[in-house]
């Protein structure tokens, strides 16, 4: 994975409240066994309308916003446990996803594949809404190793909770496989110390 230590990034803002993870990515697109290419049906029911022509007012489709950041409403990844959400979300460009509350479940698989999702206030979350629509280009910085998030150009700001666990392998760009793997030596050593005790 990537290693993920500040972003400064403009925002998406999609201010809805229990967006699930069949919305945010259906169930008929579930068949493939890599994580590439989920990107392309992320919100698949909001972006296209049934003649698989794009929605001109979903906000993914409007011209001159962009950004490494989702900014979401409330329960954010409820419903179902598929990772393929995380996968979607990631794969499409997003590193970071805002919200005042996430799904366990989502919150895990996401820290899992390198998407960090960065809960925050009510008060805060509306505050960025509001910023956002004022000025599209608003931008926040995000710092993992501070574990605190800014709205760039003014004084808001707000400390954010993270598995310390989780922290550390995103600091480092690892998934779980990768940590075990830097700690190889550790552990040979410990095996060998375990064996000679046995005997």
């Amino acid at each position: 994975m990537e290693k993920f230590k500040t972003l400064k990034s403009t925002c998406i803002p999609l201010p809805l409240q229990d967006i699930d993870t069949d919305q945010i990515i259906p169930a008929r697109f579930l068949k493939a066994t890599t994580r590439e290419g989920f990107g392309d049906n992320l919100f698949r029911d909001w972006r296209y309308k049934e003649n698989d022509h794009l929605n001109p007012d979903f906000i993914l489709n409007q011209p001159g916003i962009t950004g490494d950041v989702l900014v979401a409403g409330e329960n954010f990844g409820c419903g179902s446990s598929r990772e393929h959400a995380a996968w979607a979300l990631f794969d499409f460009g997003f590193k970071v996803v805002i919200s005042s509350f996430f799904a366990d479940i989502f919150k895990n698989n996401a820290l899992n594949n390198g998407l960090l999702p960065v809960q925050v206030s009510n008060e805060f979350l509306n505050l960025l809404f509001e910023k956002i629509q004022a000025d599209p280009s608003t931008e926040v910085n995000v710092s993992l190793e501070d574990q605190e998030i800014s709205i760039a150009g003014t004084d808001f700001k707000e400390s954010f909770e993270i598995n310390p666990y989780k922290k550390y392998c995103l600091v480092q760009g690892y998934d779980d496989i990768d940590f075990l793997i830097s700690k190889k030596e550790e552990i040979k050593e410990f095996e060998d110390n375990r064996l000679e005790v046995a005997r």
